[in-house]
């Protein structure tokens, strides 16, 4: 914790990018180059769309504090297809579809540090390692979103919400954020409801099953775990996907 701690001050826009997964692997020039690309910053409310879906993009956006969602509408309903925790570039894929298929929607307050598509092409053509990172960033959105394909079409709703807990869990964990007992978001019951593909109605019997179960307790942006073994276990959660220090790790962390 204490590395990380240093990092922000050093890094206080980008200290947390790659942060659980390859940060260890920047040099502290391209950590200082990162940190200059962000042009500027912003903070967006509760609500608020980053990016619509079709938009053209001039600049891809890191989230520094907060809480966003990927998300597709259809039928007059909104489907959450991902979400992002800080330290995720959170449209990096922006930078070369330049129009998005999705929106980019804001949970709760929100900062962010956009950097323009000129700097990230510089990255490209100059730097090869810091091009590899973002790529591996954009690389492990994949990974995640075919971890939740999988789980969507597997579990039943109390064990999908169970799998969304465990990682955000695991990945506030890895950017210093988690607690011992769970963690705090900004995420309500409807969005939760987006997320796992349920309706309301269901997405609250989910909701106290798990409660009912001692396998989560989900109340006013706070999420307690008891026995986080139970929970990944019920849920068939395992974090070999989000590329920390699992079985796919690209190397031992010191």
């Amino acid at each position: 914790m204490m590395a990380l701690t240093d990092e922000l001050d050093r890094y206080p826009k980008t200290g947390r990018f790659l942060t659980g997964r390859l940060r260890h692997d920047m040099s502290d020039a391209e950590k200082s180059e990162l940190e200059g690309l962000v042009a500027r910053t912003l903070t967006l409310q509760d609500g608020e769309r980053l990016i619509a879906r079709g938009e053209e993009c001039d600049c891809s956006t890191l989230l520094i504090d907060g809480f966003i969602l990927r998300t597709l509408e259809s039928e007059d309903r909104r489907y959450a297809v991902s979400f992002h925790v800080p330290g995720d570039f959170v449209d990096l894929h922006c930078f070369a579809l330049k129009r998005l298929d999705h929106n980019i929607d804001c949970v709760g307050s929100v900062k962010l540090g956009q950097v323009p598509h000129t700097a990230i092409a510089e990255v490209m053509a100059n730097r090869p390692h810091l091009a590899r990172l973002f790529w591996f960033s954009t690389l492990l959105d994949a990974a995640m979103h075919r971890e939740w394909i999988m789980k969507l079409e597997q579990l039943t709703a109390p064990k999908r919400i169970a799998h969304i807990f465990a990682e955000i869990w695991r990945r506030l964990e890895m950017v210093g954020i988690g607690y011992a007992d769970g963690f705090e978001t900004p995420l309500r019951q409807s969005d939760i409801a987006d997320m796992c593909g349920a309706t309301s109605i269901h997405t609250n019997r989910a909701l106290a099953d798990l409660r009912k179960n001692g396998l989560a307790d989900f109340q006013r942006g706070k999420v307690r775990i008891a026995d986080r073994t139970r929970l990944e276990a019920y849920a068939g959660f395992n974090p070999d996907y989000l590329y920390g220090d699992g079985a796919l790790s690209l190397r031992e962390f010191a």
